[in-house]
């Protein structure tokens, strides 16, 4: 249906799911759990301290966010065989914490041991949320999008823009959350001025309009280094696959600019920056 229907949104997220998310993609927000840690300690005259909890303040203080806040990368398959699991609870290899909170918790107290654990009940969370987001899907498609209905293997179905429109804004709002963009779905108008070849004056447009600066680097140094086809196709190669690996990142509310609206400014930007307009 995904991929009949038009949307590339939609038909990726179906892949993700099914095989898991590549690192350089960003995980909807169902898909990311908490960690819990304990540690080992062993301090003077054969003192120690035994599978004590490390509170996730102090674990995101010296190691970062990315230590409690688990991204789960693998298809839902394997999720479902974690959430399966008996033993109450999974573990994660949290060997590295061992370097990074020596003499953090405990002053002058090594740090011998560190565990880190994910409740099989997040696990089947996860599991629970895609159930829920396909049958979301299923319902608005039919109720806002009828020709999906007729949708079968053997069966492509033409929609016009407006209707691709809508089926990647029911995607946006079912898997990311209600993101509304009102940019793109209301008519409001997003100017760029880009004088071509100068990057400054791209960067500064692509900031205004809702990117973040180093994403808005990041485009420009793309565009300026890969030559457009054409006006028709200004994109090339690691223009469409930087914006594609970004895409999630506006749906999900990340970034102060829409996913279908991104489309539009990266497009406009490499034409303005190029001199095809």
């Amino acid at each position: 249906m995904a991929s009949r229907l038009g949307s590339e949104p939609l038909e990726d997220w179906v892949k993700y799911e099914t095989e898991g998310y590549p690192t350089d993609v960003e995980v909807p927000e169902y898909r990311i759990i908490g960690v819990a840690y304990k540690g080992t300690w062993s301090g003077p005259w054969n003192s120690g301290i035994q599978n004590a909890p490390i509170p996730s303040a102090v674990i995101e203080t010296f190691a970062g966010e990315d230590w409690t806040r688990n991204k789960v990368r693998r298809s839902i398959a394997s999720v479902e065989e974690f959430a399966k699991n008996t033993d109450g609870t999974l573990h994660i290899n949290a060997s590295d914490l061992i370097l990074l909170l020596q003499g953090k918790v405990y002053q002058d107290w090594a740090c011998n041991a560190v565990t880190g654990t994910i409740s099989p009940v997040a696990m089947r969370e996860i599991v629970q949320s895609v159930r829920s987001r396909v049958l979301e899907l299923t319902i608005e498609l039919e109720k806002r999008v009828p020709q999906s209905v007729g949708v079968t293997l053997d069966n492509p179905v033409s929609l016009k823009p407006e209707g691709e429109a809508a089926v990647t804004q029911i995607y946006n709002q079912t898997v990311y959350g209600n993101v509304t963009h009102v940019t793109a779905m209301q008519g409001a108008q997003i100017n760029l001025s880009i004088v071509a070849g100068d990057r400054d004056s791209m960067v500064g447009a692509l900031i205004k309009a809702g990117l973040p600066k180093d994403a808005a680097g990041e485009f420009t140094d793309i565009i300026a280094a890969e030559k457009p086809e054409s006006a028709e196709k200004p994109l090339g190669k690691k223009a469409l696959a930087w914006r594609k690996k970004n895409t999630p990142k506006a749906a999900s509310g990340a970034w102060k600019i829409g996913s279908d609206v991104l489309t539009k400014v990266a497009t406009e930007a490499a034409l303005q920056y190029s001199g095809l307009k």
